[in-house]
Parts: C-alpha cells; sequence; structure tokens
C-alpha cells in the first residue's frame, strides 16, 4: 500500500496511477476485445450493434460504479485520520449500499433494456443482436458493480496493484472465452457479454480472498454488521448523487446516441469506434483522476492542505500534456486506430471516424482539466458541484447534438461532446478556486499554529 500523505506529491500521486493505468488499460483491453472479435467474425452491423448499446449501457452501469467511488471516499478520508474502526464500518456500509443497489437495477435495466432500445430508435437491423449483448450484461451487473467497489475500496486504502492483478487475470480470462463462447459455440454478441460477466465475477472472488488473506484493516467482526443509519445516510449523501452525476453524463450520451441513429448504421459504426478512441485517450486522464480522488481525500483527512494544493497543480499539467500528445498521435496514425475495429473496405466510415477524431481531439487537453479538478473536487467531500457539472454537461451535449442535427448535420453534432467538456469546466472553475482558497488558508493557520 501507499500512504499518499507522505513523500514528494507528485511522485506518489504517480506510483499510485502507474497501477491504476494498466488496470484501466486492462479494462479497456475488455472493451477492445468484445470490438475487435465482434467487428471482424460477426460483421459490421454486430458491431454496430453493441456500439449502439453503449450509452444505454453507461447509463445504467455509470450510475452503480459512481456510488461505490462516493462510498471510497470515505474509507480514504478516514484512513487519512488513522480512523480504524471507522474504515470497517464503512466498508460494511458501502458493501451492503453496493448490493442493494446493483440488485435493484439489475431489475429494472433487465426490464427495460428492450423498449428504451425501441425508443432510442436503434436501427431495425441492430435491435436484436443489441438487445442480446444488453440481457447478457445486464443480468451479470451485480459482479461488475461489486468488483468496482472492492477495487475502489483497495485502491481508498493506498493498494491500486492488487485491483491491477485481478483485472489482469480476468482479462487473459476474457479473451479466451471470447473465442470460445463467439468462434467455438456460435452465441454471437450474447456470448460476447457472457465471457465479460463471468471474467469480471471470477474477479470479485479474487479479490474477496486476497481481503480475507491480506488485509486486517477490512476484517470485520459481528459488530461492524450492526447497520447505523448515521453511516448510510452519510455514505448515501456522497456516494448517490456521484452515481447520479454519472447517470446524467450518461444521459447526454443517450441522447447523442439517439441523434446519431437517425443517421444509420455506417454513423452507429463511427461512433461506435470513436467511443473506443475516446476511452483510449482518456485511460491515462481518468487513472490521474482517480490517484488525484484518493490522494485528496487522504490528505484532507490528515490535515495536509498545502500538499493538496501542489498535487492539484502538477497532476493538471500532466494530464494537459497527453491529451495534447495524444491528439497529434491520433491524427497522424487515424487509419490505424479505425482498423483496429473494422475492415479498411469500409471507406466512409473510416472517413467518417477521421472526421470523429478531429473534432473531439482538438479538445482533449481541456477534458483532461476537467477529470483532474473534478476528481480534486470529489475527493474534497463536495459531490454537489460534481453533479452540478454533470448537469451542465448534459444540458450542452443534448443542445448542441439536436441542434447540429438540424442546422449543419454530422459535423455539427460531433461538437456536442466539446460542448458538454466546456460546459463541465464552466461549472467546476469557481468551486476550484473556492476550495483552494480556503485550502490556502488553512494552510496558513497550521504554519502559524507551528
Amino acid at each position: 500500500m501507499i500512504d499518499l500523505t507522505k513523500g514528494t506529491p507528485i511522485k506518489v500521486i504517480l506510483l499510485f496511477t502507474l497501477p491504476l493505468l494498466l488496470g484501466n488499460l486492462f479494462q479497456l483491453f475488455y472493451n477492445f476485445i468484445d470490438a475487435i472479435i465482434v467487428g471482424h467474425t460477426l460483421g459490421k452491423d454486430a458491431f454496430a450493434a453493441v456500439g449502439a448499446t453503449s450509452a444505454l449501457n453507461f447509463l445504467v452501469m455509470g450510475f452503480a460504479i459512481g456510488i461505490t467511488s462516493g462510498f471510497a471516499i470515505i474509507i480514504s478520508q478516514r484512513f487519512g485520520a488513522n480512523d480504524l474502526e471507522g474504515i470497517k464500518k464503512s466498508y460494511v456500509t458501502g458493501f451492503f449500499l453496493t448490493l442493494i443497489t446493483s440488485i435493484g437495477l439489475t431489475v429494472i435495466a433487465y426490464a427495460f433494456s428492450l423498449p428504451l432500445l425501441e425508443w432510442m430508435q436503434t436501427p431495425k437491423d441492430l435491435i436484436a443482436d443489441a438487445h442480446d449483448f444488453l440481457r447478457a450484461i445486464f443480468g451479470g451487473m451485480i459482479f461488475t458493480v461489486v468488483f468496482n467497489y472492492l477495487s475502489n475500496v483497495l485502491r481508498a486504502l493506498g493498494d491500486s496493484k492488487t485491483p491491477l492483478i485481478a483485472l489482469i487475470i480476468s482479462t487473459v480470462l476474457n479473451v479466451i472465452l471470447e473465442f470460445y463462447f463467439i468462434l467455438g459455440l456460435h452465441t454471437g454478441v450474447f456470448g460476447a457479454g457472457i465471457a465479460t460477466i463471468i471474467a469480471q465475477a471470477f474477479s470479485v472472488v479474487y479479490l474477496l480472498i486476497y481481503i480475507k488473506l491480506k488485509m486486517p484493516l477490512l476484517h470485520v467482526k459481528q459488530q461492524h454488521f450492526k447497520l447505523d443509519k448515521i453511516e448510510i445516510h452519510k455514505h448515501a449523501r456522497l456516494g448517490y448523487p456521484m452515481g447520479f452525476q454519472s447517470s446524467i453524463i450518461a444521459i447526454g450520451s443517450l441522447t447523442l446516441q439517439i441523434v446519431l441513429n437517425k443517421l444509420g448504421t455506417d454513423v452507429v459504426a463511427m461512433q461506435a469506434i470513436g467511443r473506443q478512441i475516446d476511452q483510449l485517450a482518456m485511460l491515462p486522464m481518468m487513472s490521474l483522476g482517480l490517484a488525484v480522488t484518493t490522494f485528496t481525500a487522504q490528505n484532507f483527512g490528515a490535515r495536509q492542505y498545502k500538499r493538496m494544493l501542489i498535487g492539484l497543480k502538477h497532476s493538471v499539467i500532466i494530464n494537459v500534456i497527453w491529451g495534447i500528445l495524444f491528439t497529434v498521435v491520433l491524427l497522424v496514425f487515424n487509419q490505424f486506430f479505425s482498423g483496429l475495429f473494422i475492415s479498411h473496405k469500409e471507406t466512409k466510415i473510416i472517413q467518417l471516424a477521421f472526421d470523429y477524431y478531429l473534432v473531439n481531439g482538438a479538445f482533449y487537453w481541456l477534458l483532461a482539466i476537467l477529470f483532474v479538478v473534478r476528481s480534486f473536487i470529489q475527493g474534497y467531500g463536495n459531490s454537489l458541484v460534481p453533479t452540478l457539472a454533470g448537469i451542465a454537461e448534459l444540458l450542452m451535449r443534448a443542445g448542441v447534438s439536436i441542434l447540429g442535427l438540424f442546422t449543419i448535420g454530422l459535423i455539427g453534432v460531433l461538437f456536442s461532446s466539446p460542448a458538454a467538456w466546456i460546459g463541465s469546466v464552466v461549472i467546476l472553475v469557481p468551486s476550484y478556486f473556492r476550495i483552494t482558497k480556503d485550502l490556502k488558508t488553512k494552510s496558513e493557520q497550521n504554519l502559524s499554529i507551528l
């Protein structure tokens, strides 16, 4: 484990980020394997069908996973404050809320996935495969959500390596199962979803065994299972707004997907490729953001206010540099990236994908700032402002995508994501200045006491 309250701020942040980055890379590899195998073995329509589910999948999964991030922030703050009993209480409370939420969402998502696909105006030639894929993913949602909760708990305690190991093992298992279900049993996109869920279930078992054998901080006794209303309220107050924030952002993506569905299968396939590339671009940004959340929460608990500001500044600089470099590489090697998911014979889709890269890539540097600042505010314990930023993101993405469709067409629609990032940053910036001013004041007060 890494104690983020000690050592050079940016050094410990980067050391903590590296396993997160590798872990998120393997998580992304899950999605890449689905896309590559489906795209090259089942064809363009099956690939587009899986892509058409991404926004709806994000809507449901994003909420569930968002709440686990909020629960883990409380654990991280208590770890920084050396509150060992509080950590155990938080672990049990968060686990309980995670299970209840994932079960409820499974029932709702499983029942309404087909009506939602129809409401989204998914092309008729894609809807059957899209529904099959969602049935598999939503049917095993509890494993995905619990895995993310356990991973977030371990990261909150400074252990970012163990979730990485679990992901590596389960990713290898996922690849094997993908080929077995799709090429061996010919189960189509449903098999792709089942393979992912089985791999996630294995990772849950692995983490539970690890916690039992190696993490005495999380070894709970009978008294810890007596649920406390105050604890439940405290976790719900931070966790559910973060889940709601993810859902708000997802609704914006859902609106964009509906608009793109109106433009035909080729455009849906372009969006499927573009989302994969966006995830690749966001990977280091998101990983550093997760590290900043834990770093901020631990140091806030330890009252290391000046240290929080130093870590924030250096993290923003590093993230922005990545955003610019990735854009350059993406534009130079655009055909290579598109060719990973679709045949080079699909020249129309590849050209559409290049337009997507041009528009989004020009704003990746802004997205880099968004990830760090939002994570910093969340680690500070403020869930309201990121939620308001999510609402701004929703309004901007939905508004620009609809306006673009009826004015200048596809290019206008593509500008909806950059517009969403701008809207979110505009909301976050005032809070950022207010919090940093407050931290500077507290830091000066600490120095005067000394």
